[in-house]
């Protein structure tokens, strides 16, 4: 197939339709139920006050919004794609933003700005504070400004808005991949996603990553969680195909797994948790941590070739070590002066290196 034949091909796979709004049919839109901006998103928001105020003030003066692109699913209702922070913006300026539990949250209050310093303290309306309430004729100059929309239509192929949404959000102000993927996966399968996010706060796994606040706070144990999901039971053939590009692997795998009906739940959460059980009873937040012999210690913080091989290869034999009497610490200490480790995991490895060999390993040494 040449280039034309496949610019041809996925064309088709597209069905755009787009035209321009007002904010207040945005607004009916969402006290309807008619849009889904996803309420788990808001953790990932990166939008300060001082931002939030800047979408306001440009709406004020009359500065022209991005469009917001959206998918429209079998009902009609229409997903966001691209577009959650000046939506949700707007939506919690105006008192109507609601939290995953459908609580309505707090109304934004702004800031002042270089141009409109007089929005300090400023709210949409507030019928007992009405000095710093926006007037009316304020009010309707925002209901009445325009943001376009580029609806994405049901007939497009199923994967089009999840490709459309990573490349709109990647490097933004979602600022990590595995936020991206978190985003994703809700609009593919938010019931996986509860699931992960449960499976995380498990206080024993929390424990053996031992991971600072910020790295947390980018739902990097997340990632690792997803990654414990994919390469556990994944065979070795499958592993070779990582490419260039771990993190595209794993939202590819990410993916499958959500499309997957029979994907076993009851099984992984088992193989999870007490693989966290057998690390935290005999190695606690020493898991992951790179061992010195001629110290005879544990030192330094996280580090994910160690949990790849040792996370993964218990995970792997998980249902024989729980009955065994294996001594785990010793076994990791025998990793660490492995050369099938030390070779596959020095400075400079790539993953696409490093995986297909390290995890095999670590299924033979926890045997």
């Amino acid at each position: 197939m040449g280039l034309q034949e496949e610019i041809d091909k996925r064309r088709l796979e597209i069905r755009v339709d787009g035209y321009s709004m007002s904010i207040g049919e945005w607004i009916s839109l969402y006290e309807n139920s008619d849009i889904e901006i996803h309420p788990e998103f808001q953790r990932f928001f990166r939008w300060t006050i001082t931002q939030k105020t800047s979408l306001i003030e440009s709406i004020l003066l009359g500065i022209p919004i991005p469009p917001i692109f959206v998918s429209q699913r079998e009902d009609g209702v229409w997903e966001v794609v691209d577009g959650f922070h000046r939506l949700s913006t707007i939506y919690e300026f105006v008192g109507k933003l609601k939290d995953e539990n459908q609580n309505t949250l707090d109304p934004l209050v702004l800031e002042k700005t270089k141009y409109l310093p007089n929005l300090e303290g400023k709210k949409w309306e507030d019928v007992n504070d009405s000095k710093n309430s926006l007037t009316q004729t304020q009010r309707l100059l925002i209901k009445r400004a325009k943001i376009d929309a580029t609806i994405l239509l049901k007939e497009s192929d199923e994967i089009a808005k999840y490709e459309l949404f990573q490349r709109l959000n990647t490097g933004a102000s979602i600022a990590t991949p595995q936020e991206v993927r978190n985003c994703i996966l809700v609009m593919f399968n938010r019931d996986m996603f509860h699931w992960m996010k449960g499976l995380s706060q498990n206080e024993m796994f929390r424990e053996c990553i031992a991971l600072s606040e910020r790295p947390i706070e980018e739902q990097y144990d997340i990632e690792l969680l997803l990654r414990f999901l994919v390469f556990r039971t994944l065979e070795d053939r499958e592993m070779r195909k990582i490419g260039n590009d771990l993190s595209v692997f794993l939202t590819d795998k990410m993916i499958e797994m959500a499309k997957n009906e029979n994907f076993n739940y009851s099984e992984e959460e088992t193989a999870f948790n007490q693989t966290f059980q057998i690390l935290y009873e005999q190695m606690g937040s020493d898991s992951f941590r790179r061992y010195s012999p001629t110290k005879d210690k544990f030192l330094g913080g996280f580090l994910v070739s160690a949990y790849e091989v040792i996370a993964l290869g218990i995970g792997y034999n998980y249902k024989n070590l729980s009955n065994s009497n294996i001594d785990v610490r010793e076994k990791v200490k025998q990793i660490w002066s492995s050369p099938e480790y030390i070779n596959s995991s020095g400075s400079g490895t790539t993953a696409q290196r490093r995986v297909p060999k390290i995890v095999p390993f670590g299924r033979q040494m926890f045997q």
